[in-house]
């Protein structure tokens, strides 16, 4: 194994937790003898293929530990899905530059390109240790019971419903909150957390692991309207009909869509706005109102999970770890032990690589439109030290005089 030199990429969305899995990498790696070089793309696989890297080795460890606890990528990220072609130029740069170590933070597409290098360089006869660093905030990756990125987004989530309640309360009305999440209703999930009380909302959840009918959801929004005189709703951005098809995109007039072909559903206002106008003009509700969580909670500098920094932390260091005294490439994966406690494991990649999971039956309650004690559970850990509280007057009620 060609030990000299180790490269570290950032790939996908930032996280509020990714620059911890970075230093991680950094500082382990600093600790094995035979180390020479350690180098960072900019912008995920984009800087790789254009040679634009950084020496990290260069770096203090003051000032490490100081982009350890910044939010969002320090190296810079890239949306790029490379193909095989693409991930041919990329092994052919790392062998340019004896690079003996690859270790890429990202989802599931960084995954499949970590995957594809990984056999590239075996087909090659390159001694190249490759491994994946888990990160997203959706927490789609399988084989992980959570992945990094995500507690710190679902805190900010439940934080985020728990002051959307209370707002709600004060001025009673319909207010609709869309979340991130195309396949996996995680982080929409999460603002269930916000809850203190059995009549503060989310009153309805609404998540893309169940078929989304327009008719049902009017239904459910008119009944919760009724009993407390108010309804707060999650809805996840990827819900959808019967067929697979979104609801944005069938009540959208103009459907505008990424450089995938994908409908875009994150960072525009379209499904809450199209929601709250079928509310208002099927219901009669006046006062209706609607948020979209697009990019908020991914970086969000104010509210990060101590939980999710330290095991971002981690899976940096045993990703290190595992590269030097293992004899394969993987994915690094968290695994939940006990109530509360973690161990990591090295999946292999093709494990990981192109597929998404998506939120257990037991986390989703019968009737689709909340989450169970289940979830509760399993989130609550993760959500960290610390999380608000909300309170209420006792409502001592004075008798009237003029109207009793």
């Amino acid at each position: 194994m060609n030990n000299g030199k180790v490269l570290v990429a950032q790939g996908g969305g930032p996280t509020a937790v990714i620059n911890q899995s970075l230093v991680g990498v950094v500082l382990e790696a600093r600790r094995h003898p035979g180390i020479e070089r350690i180098y960072g793309a900019r912008h995920g696989v984009r800087g790789i293929i254009n040679e634009d890297f950084y020496d990290l080795t260069q770096e203090t460890s003051h000032n490490l530990e100081l982009v350890a606890g910044t939010p969002s990528s320090a190296l810079g990220s890239t949306r790029d899905k490379p193909d095989l072609a693409y991930c041919q130029k990329i092994f052919q740069v790392l062998q340019a530059h004896e690079i003996g170590h690859f270790f890429y933070i990202g989802g599931n597409d960084s995954s499949d390109t970590v995957r594809i290098v990984s056999e590239q360089a075996r087909a090659a006869g390159y001694p190249l240790r490759s491994i994946h660093i888990p990160k997203t905030i959706d927490n789609d990756l399988v084989g992980n019971d959570h992945t990094p990125g995500f507690p710190s987004a679902a805190r900010f989530v439940a934080q985020a419903f728990a002051g959307a309640n209370l707002d709600n309360a004060a001025l009673p009305g319909v207010y609709v909150g869309v979340v991130m999440g195309r396949h996996a209703g995680f982080l929409t999930a999460a603002s269930a957390l916000g809850k203190k009380f059995p009549d503060d909302g989310p009153h309805l959840i609404y998540l893309p692991e169940r078929v989304f009918e327009l008719e049902k959801f009017l239904a459910d929004v008119r009944a919760a309207y009724d009993r407390h005189g108010r309804c707060v709703i999650a809805v996840s951005e990827g819900i959808h009909d019967a067929s697979g098809k979104s609801i944005a995109e069938q009540l959208a007039k103009n459907v505008e869509r990424d450089d995938h072909g994908n409908v875009q559903l994150s960072g525009t206002g379209a499904l809450a706005d199209l929601l709250c106008d079928q509310i208002k003009s099927r219901l009669g509700i006046k006062r209706v109102r609607g948020d979209t969580f697009g990019y908020l909670q991914r970086s969000f500098i104010g509210c990060v999970s101590d939980v999710d920094q330290r095991e971002a932390r981690e899976v940096g260091e045993k990703a290190v770890q595992y590269a030097m005294w293992g004899d394969r490439d993987g994915s690094v994966a968290i695994k939940r032990t006990g109530f509360y406690s973690v161990d990591y494991e090295l999946q292999p990649l093709e494990a990981v690589a192109g597929k998404t999971r998506v939120m257990d039956d037991a986390f989703i309650n019968e009737a689709g439109t909340d989450v169970t004690d289940a979830f509760r559970l399993y989130l609550r850990p993760l959500l960290g030290s610390g999380m608000p509280d909300a309170f209420r007057l006792r409502r001592h009620v004075v008798d009237k005089r003029l109207n009793p």
